[in-house]
C-alpha cells in the first residue's frame, strides 16, 4: 500500500479489525519512511454490470456516486448514514448475484427513488426533483400531492401497537 504522505509503498499493519456493518477490513497502517499513519479497507470486490446511460454510454458501476447522489437527498434527514451503506451494500450484491454484464441508469435509479419513498418522503422529492428533471412547478406538484395524501392517511391510521 502506498503512503498518501509519501508516495512510498513499504508499510506496516498496526491494527486491523471488521468494520461495524462486517463488509470491510479496516486496517490501520503506518509508512516505514515517514511514519505517517493511515487507514484502508479491504472489501470484498464483487462482479457488477456496467451502467448503460441514458445517451448509451456504458460506464462501471460507481458506488462512491451513488452513495454522493443519496446523501445529497437525506442531508438533515432523520436517516442514519449506515442505513444508507446498508441499503447500497444489498443493492451491490443483488446486481451481482442477478449475473447480468449490464443494466439500465433508470432501472438505478428507479431502485434508489423506491428506497427512499420508503425510508424518507422529503429525500425522495429531493432525489426526484433531480433524477425526474422537472421542467415546472407544476411537475413537481404533481409528483409530491399523492405524496402528501399518502402522508396524510398513514398519520390517520390507528397505530398497530
Amino acid at each position: 500500500m502506498r503512503c498518501p504522505l509519501c508516495q512510498h509503498d513499504g508499510d506496516r499493519v498496526l491494527d486491523s479489525r471488521p468494520t461495524p456493518a462486517g463488509d470491510a477490513t479496516r486496517r490501520r497502517r503506518e509508512c516505514e519512511r515517514c511514519n505517517q499513519r493511515f487507514t484502508t479497507y479491504e472489501r470484498v470486490e464483487l462482479q457488477l454490470p456496467l451502467v448503460v446511460k441514458k445517451d448509451g454510454q456504458r460506464q462501471p458501476f460507481a458506488r462512491d456516486k451513488l452513495l454522493a447522489g443519496i446523501f445529497k437527498a437525506v442531508h438533515r434527514r432523520p436517516v442514519t448514514a449506515e442505513v444508507v451503506h446498508d441499503w447500497v451494500r444489498g443493492l451491490e450484491i443483488s446486481l451481482a448475484e442477478r449475473g447480468e454484464r449490464e443494466f439500465e441508469s433508470g432501472q438505478l435509479g428507479d431502485m434508489v427513488m423506491g428506497f427512499l419513498r420508503t425510508t424518507d418522503l422529503i429525500a425522495y422529492v429531493r432525489f426526484a426533483s433531480v433524477y425526474k428533471e422537472f421542467a415546472n412547478i407544476d411537475e413537481l406538484l404533481d409528483e409530491v400531492r399523492p405524496l402528501a395524501a399518502e402522508a396524510r392517511q398513514r398519520r390517520n391510521q390507528p397505530s398497530r401497537d
